[in-house]
């Protein structure tokens, strides 16, 4: 039937309306139905109260109206706001809103909001927000925020906030604040604040603060700060401030404070330590207050030092002080012998020569005035 439309002077087709009152059924481009609509393609359509039928979108310059109920394209589809089902051989879409279920082969989109079950064998898009479920081949993007749960082959993404589960194939992000789960083949991450679980391939990454648990196949990172569990292929590192849990393969290091563990196979550093720094080559600190452990360099320059080989520098200082301090003492009393034996010299030859004082030396005797 609507192939043979397709075939009809335009004139013919938006003209056979087989309605009483809007109800009942219209061939062509009739402006309101209640019941069943076909067309080939909407230019004047205003309302349509159960199923619109069309070969191909509608027309940028006319009216794209209103559909509740099924919006069915053979094989595209498309009005203002579609409320109900929308099913495209190759697409449906809206331009204002779309509620409810969307399912096209190609795609499913909506300049405005999208509210429900998508599901578009390439992609999904909206531009503005997506609430509720959708499923991308290539992937999902949004405009504004994603929420709800998504999955995109290749990647998903949202021009603000991510609030939900969020799966991309390559990668996943938002432009704005994340919430929830989200995981990237390669990376995931959001321009501004993390909070939730962040797993990426490569990498996770947060342009403010990150908090909950952060794992980067290479790397984790937040500009600000970050608070929780972190695992890093190569390394872990904060801007400002790390609380929790840090693992890096190679090195972990917060700008500011680290407070709670850090590991790394390398090294783990920051101005002030709060907690255990165990590392394979180096640890370090400005000022620290707990424990610093390193198989090889240990450096602090205020607080109390705990580490392997501070322990080893003391005691090596130790050994070689007792070993320097029984020759050093021995001397000192040799010396100090010396000195007493010498004085003791003088005084008795000085008393021989004058025989001042001596009894029976036949000099004159001094007494006291």
């Amino acid at each position: 039937m609507l192939s043979l439309l397709a075939a009809f002077p335009l004139r013919l087709a938006a003209q056979i309306d087989l309605t009483v009152d809007h109800v009942g059924i219209a061939i062509g481009d009739v402006p309101r139905v209640i019941g069943l609509r076909l067309n080939y393609r909407d230019r004047r359509l205003e309302r349509v109260d159960g199923v619109n039928a069309t070969i191909w979108s509608p027309y940028q310059n006319g009216s794209r109206g209103l559909v509740r109920g099924i919006a069915l394209g053979v094989p595209v589809t498309g009005a203002d706001r579609i409320d109900g089902i929308g099913i495209g051989i190759l697409g449906v879409g809206a331009q204002d809103r779309f509620r409810g279920i969307g399912i096209g082969a190609a795609g499913v989109g909506s300049g405005g909001d999208l509210e429900g079950l998508m599901i578009g064998g390439l992609g999904v898009g909206s531009g503005h927000d997506v609430k509720g479920i959708g499923v991308g081949g290539l992937g999902i993007g949004s405009g504004g925020s994603l929420y709800g749960g998504f999955v995109g082959g290749f990647g998903a993404g949202s021009g603000k906030d991510i609030v939900g589960v969020v799966i991309g194939g390559l990668g996943a992000g938002a432009s704005g604040d994340v919430t929830g789960i989200v995981v990237g083949g390669l990376g995931a991450g959001a321009s501004r604040d993390v909070t939730g679980l962040l797993v990426g391939g490569l990498g996770v990454g947060a342009g403010g603060s990150a908090r909950g648990i952060l794992v980067g196949g290479l790397g984790v990172g937040a500009s600000k700060d970050v608070r929780g569990i972190a695992v890093g292929g190569l390394g872990v590192g904060a801007g400002e401030r790390f609380t929790g849990l840090a693992i890096g393969g190679v090195g972990v290091g917060a700008g500011e404070v680290l407070r709670g563990v850090g590991i790394a196979l390398v090294g783990v550093g920051a101005p002030d330590v709060r907690g255990l720094a165990l590392a394979g080559l180096g640890a370090g600190a400005r000022d620290a207050r707990g424990a610093l452990v390193s198989a090889g360099l240990t450096r602090l320059e205020h607080g109390t030092l705990r580490s392997a080989e501070g322990r080893a520098a003391r005691s090596r200082d130790r050994h070689r002080e007792l070993r320097r301090g029984a020759p050093w003492r021995a001397a000192r009393a040799d010396q100090h012998r010396a000195q007493q034996l010498a004085w003791n010299e003088s005084a008795a030859g000085g008393e021989r020569a004058s025989g001042l004082g001596v009894p029976g030396s036949g000099g004159p005797a001094v007494r006291d005035i």
